[in-house]
């Protein structure tokens, strides 16, 4: 693994280089102490896998850094900082980065995290190679709706994943999470999504007449696209409970860390966190169901996408 390290800080960037070197996890083959210095034709042509890089720093911060990058450099992103900020740690979780690391840095937790990220960059080259050995055995590319059925597979396969590490894998509501995503997939090559996700009652009115057809009497789709829905608030729901009690019992769990402030906002975060450590639920939370199923095929397209 390829590593690059940009911190305005000396010491950051020499801990860092030790454990990683010491460990024998990798090579460090570039440092910056400023995110003006990078950019990403030449984080790509370096190979590096995993990019870390400060918050803060004098002319360009991270997140500035991140956005000018990210088009060409495809890499793994993992953030440092002091600042604790939830909106600003939000803020990058919705640019890509894998994981954020509070400092002072502690090398077992970056030893955790680098080898967590390590395994995903392993998966995805694994889905990678399968497909690169298949087309090499049988010289061809597949027929464009053998790709699609493919994409499809690999798409659902990757929504599994991630249901599976957001508490609702085996729930009821769970299949109805992964025919959306298919939608979503089928509507995005059809449509694009230039002008936005399409309405949450436009998804699950598809979603039921795809399942029953259109001759299915009108009460009945009402009646399944109602109880579709229910279905789907509260697996979403389940999520939330999951991942506020792994919150609660380590704030720094890197689970919680990692999905967390991705597919809920803080404050709901926060607020089911007190409501489970103080036994109650005396508050209705507002939870935003589209953004969670928006996050969640962001998510699962990223793990199935080719590199």
């Amino acid at each position: 693994m390829n590593f690059y390290i940009t911190d305005d800080d000396e010491a950051i960037r020499t801990m860092l280089t030790q454990i990683i070197e010491e460990e024998d996890i990798g090579e460090v083959v570039g440092e910056a102490w400023d995110g003006s210095l990078l950019d990403g034709m030449t984080l790509t042509l370096k190979k590096v896998d995993v990019l870390f890089i400060d918050l803060l720093m004098p002319i360009r911060d991270g997140i500035e850094t991140i956005r000018q990058i990210k088009p060409e450099f495809n890499g793994k992103v993992i953030m440092l900082s002091q600042v604790e900020s939830k909106d600003m740690i939000g803020e990058a979780y919705s640019l890509g980065i894998e994981h954020y690391i509070t400092k002072p840095i502690n090398k077992f937790e970056v030893l955790a995290v680098i080898q967590k990220v390590i395994e995903r960059i392993r998966l995805e080259k694994s889905v990678h190679d399968i497909h690169q050995s298949l087309t090499t055995a049988l010289n061809l590319e597949p027929p464009q709706n053998q790709r699609q059925a493919l994409n499809r597979k690999k798409l659902k396969a990757s929504g599994r994943f991630l249901l599976s590490e957001l508490g609702i894998a085996g729930g009821s509501g769970s299949k109805d999470l992964l025919d959306i995503l298919e939608y979503l997939d089928e509507y995005e090559r059809i449509h694009t999504l230039e002008k936005g996700f399409p309405p949450l009652k436009e998804i699950f009115e598809k979603l039921v007449q795809k399942r029953q057809g259109n001759h299915s009497p009108p009460s009945e789709l009402t009646r399944e696209i109602k109880a579709t829905e229910q279905r789907v608030r509260r697996a979403i729901s389940q999520s939330l409970n999951h991942l506020a009690s792994i919150g609660l019992a380590d704030f720094s769990n890197l689970k919680f860390e990692t999905y967390a402030s991705k597919f809920f906002d803080f404050t709901v975060i926060r607020k089911k966190m007190n409501e489970l450590k103080k036994e109650t639920s005396t508050t209705t939370l507002r939870i935003n169901t589209k953004k969670f199923i928006q996050v969640l095929y962001f998510e699962a397209k990223q793990v199935s996408e080719l590199h």
